[in-house]
């Protein structure tokens, strides 16, 4: 029997908010008051984010700037680059115990870059791996941004899919460190064909995706279900 997945929709969240229900799920996973591995969705308000990799030259934007535009600002412990989060990107935080499955973090980006890739492929928008970097590309421009941390196997930090984003705040930094790396987003590759309601249908995609490659159960659940003060 597959193992379960308990999907939480978290609607629109304010990134500082989201880390900190991270932190506390991801110790609830470790501490083993959370049975099952999770799938957190959001979308959150504009922000930038610092990985473990971040170089100063990659903020290309004063922070007094950011402040001006009410973007946030964050360094925190994932790895990779800088990257942004904002309205019409679709952010999931994976967390998994890998001792349940595989003790690898390379297998682990690789497997969510599979469970993107299907999902993109479902709303026929062609995507695969480019070799040289973590991450999900279509026609050689990058469409989603991959970067996580674990602590005794267990994850959390996840992935970044750009479903309607408005690319131009990715002008504000170097996304993950690559120079002149296209920026794309499901909306700009489909055009026309855009379906009105691909926000919804991607979130089912996603959630697919992750059940498929995992080879998990996925149930949409509640943070009340969880039953935790976190």
């Amino acid at each position: 029997m597959s193992a379960e997945l308990a999907v939480v929709g978290l609607g629109r969240m304010p990134y500082g908010q989201a880390l900190q229900l991270q932190r506390a799920l991801a110790q609830a996973r470790i501490d083993r008051s959370i049975p099952n591995d999770l799938l957190l969705l959001v979308e959150h308000p504009p922000v930038i984010t610092l990985g473990r990799s971040f170089k100063a030259d990659h903020l290309s934007t004063p922070t007094h700037v950011l402040e001006t535009r009410g973007i946030e600002l964050f360094e925190i412990e994932r790895g990779g680059d800088a990257t942004f989060h904002g309205p019409g990107q679709l952010v999931g935080y994976p967390i998994y115990d890998l001792s349940e499955h595989r003790k690898d973090l390379h297998w682990f980006l690789r497997q969510i870059e599979e469970s993107l890739i299907q999902a993109l492929t479902t709303l026929g928008v062609p995507a695969q791996r480019d070799s040289r970097y973590t991450g999900v590309w279509t026609r050689n421009r990058k469409i989603a941004s991959i970067g996580i941390h674990v602590k005794q196997w267990v994850t959390w930090h996840g992935f970044a899919l750009n479903v309607t984003t408005d690319l131009s705040y990715f002008d504000l930094i170097v996304p993950c460190g690559i120079p002149e790396v296209a920026m794309t987003s499901v909306s700009r590759e489909l055009g026309e064909q855009t379906p009105r309601d691909v926000w919804a249908r991607m979130l089912d995609s996603v959630v697919l995706g992750f059940a498929e490659v995992f080879d998990q159960q996925a149930r949409a659940t509640t943070m009340e279900e969880l039953n935790l003060a976190v």
